[in-house]
């Protein structure tokens, strides 16, 4: 083990999810779809929410920000993979894989923050309707907004930090195609007891807590729904949480599938099909779920289309 905070591996190789050469154009069409979908979805919803005024509540302003920071997601590693097929080189800089992490986990973070912010949304607007508009002001959804920010930049640095103390002397292959913090930590040769502690601690908390909040929103919720009288009123109750409800289980999901699986589970190819569920296939599903569920958000769009279909004539 060397001492000091010299680094001397320069860069890292990701293998990406295949070494075969007549495979990496299928998968850079593939990803290219993929991210262009993704991103075309995300942005059309933002723009429907920023031009339709009666999509201004705090369900839609919480909804516009996560198509963002979605769209953020997949732009953080997908271009470089897309890039990196295109030159057919697999390498990274130790700066440029750094960075990749400190966008990674702030941006995952924010998922998380959000989706939770949603359910307490959901929780008000069923369990104190009268009181909906007074509890859910557009402060306290700057403020939720603001202190999600924070706190999610806080951690992601936090992890960064620790990370640029490391030593790389040998191995700097990783059979991802975006770097991932558990798996460069495997390649470091320091002590990374600190590290490990920090994901334990504080990396557990930030996924635990935003859990456990969305949990016991929608334990309330349930138990308020199954006292309305009526079925269409239940039926109606429901329908309100449907999108966000399907997003939630899509997104801890693949979490559960990339970071909580035994370890006597993993394989190197196991875990690249599960992180591109997590990083490519759940930003790129968000929208088609608010958008085919939610007839608020129909609306929306068609007006879009509509207007630059005026436009254009």
């Amino acid at each position: 083990m060397e001492n000091g905070n010299h680094t001397t591996i320069s860069e890292f190789i990701l293998l990406g999810l295949s070494s075969l050469p007549e495979k990496q154009e299928l998968i850079f069409v593939l990803f290219l779809v993929m991210y262009l979908i993704g991103a075309a979805g995300n942005l059309l919803i933002i723009l429907a929410i920023s031009l339709d005024s009666h999509l201004h509540t705090p369900m839609y302003f919480f909804l516009s920000n996560l198509s963002l920071v979605d769209f953020c997601f997949t732009s953080a590693t997908v271009p470089k993979m897309l890039l990196n097929i295109h030159r057919q080189i697999q390498s990274i800089s130790h700066e440029g894989c750094l960075t990749q992490i400190y966008f990674c986990i702030l941006l995952a973070n924010m998922d998380n923050f959000l989706l939770t912010a949603m359910a307490y949304d959901r929780y008000v607007a069923i369990c104190y309707p009268l009181q909906y508009t007074t509890i859910m002001s557009l402060q306290l959804c700057c403020l939720m907004l603001a202190g999600s920010w924070l706190i999610a930049n806080f951690h992601s640095l936090l992890h960064t930090l620790l990370m640029a103390r490391l030593d790389f002397c040998a191995k700097n292959v990783m059979p991802y195609f975006f770097c991932d913090l558990v798996p460069l930590l495997q390649l470091s040769c320091s002590d990374t007891r600190l590290n490990q502690l920090m994901i334990l601690l504080v990396g557990g908390l930030i996924v635990l807590i935003p859990f456990l909040c969305i949990l016991i929103s929608y334990t309330h919720i349930v138990s308020v729904v199954l006292k309305v009288p009526s079925a269409l009123g239940k039926q109606k109750a429901f329908s309100t949480c449907g999108s966000h409800l399907t997003v939630v289980i899509l997104f801890y999901g693949t979490i559960t599938g990339v970071y909580l699986n035994p370890s006597s589970s993993h394989s190197a190819e196991k875990d690249s099909v599960a992180s591109v569920m997590y990083m490519v296939v759940t930003p790129m599903l968000n929208p088609f779920i608010y958008c085919l569920r939610n007839n608020e958000m129909k609306r929306a769009l068609r007006k879009v289309f509509s207007r630059q279909t005026s436009h254009s004539l």
